[in-house]
């Protein structure tokens, strides 16, 4: 994962000096990919190593340990071609990669304790490289206020670095924009207190 020590500590000062002027929280994830799933990969190597003694048989002239060898070759080197994140993600329909992106996202919004803050208003700022997917999920206490298209220009912004490669600008871009839409929304009061990490989950 392309991302330094230094970027994640950028992107923590970034998160500070935003939350500084809100009540709210933001909490960043990065994600190499959403997709775990081994099976259809493992599932074409088999079948694409099943296939090869019959070929072997019907256009060489090998001896059988010989085909038996190439054939535990083919199906191991398939598997774990097949099984390299970017190669796996790319066999799924761009719809299917979204979905499970999505998942993921939920699931870290949960995980992160996001939900638990006491005015439910955190935010998530989701990235999975591999399936290309950005996502800012708003608590209850920020959705029942801020409309969701409030967080597309800082999606955009996000997803415009990433393509570039520059992953920690376009997290610290995303969450400039994050954090003035919460400072205009939920301004910090003498109340206000951090319950969340300022940091960035690398999964």
């Amino acid at each position: 994962m392309s991302i330094s020590t230094e970027d994640r500590e950028r992107i923590s000062t970034a998160i500070r000096g935003a939350e500084a002027k809100t009540s709210g929280e933001i909490v960043c994830v990065l994600a190499e990919t959403s997709s775990d799933t081994t099976a259809l990969p493992i599932l074409i190597a088999a079948v694409v190593a099943l296939a090869v003694p019959w070929l072997l048989v019907a256009y060489t002239a090998l001896p059988v340990n010989r085909i038996l060898l190439l054939q535990i070759a083919v199906f191991f080197a398939g598997a774990f071609l097949l099984c390299l994140p970017r190669v796996r993600v790319a066999m799924m329909p761009r719809r299917a990669r979204r979905v499970v992106a999505h998942r993921v996202a939920m699931e870290q919004f949960a995980i992160r304790g996001i939900a638990l803050k006491k005015d439910r208003t955190g935010i998530l700022i989701f990235v999975s490289l591999a399936e290309h997917y950005a996502r800012i999920i708003a608590d209850e206490g920020i959705a029942a206020r801020v409309p969701r298209s409030e967080w597309q220009s800082a999606v955009d912004t996000l997803v415009t670095h990433m393509k570039d490669g520059r992953i920690a600008d376009g997290f610290i871009a995303a969450i400039d924009a994050c954090g003035k839409v919460l400072e205009a929304n939920f301004p910090r009061t003498q109340t206000s207190r951090d319950e969340l990490p300022d940091r960035i989950y690398l999964i």
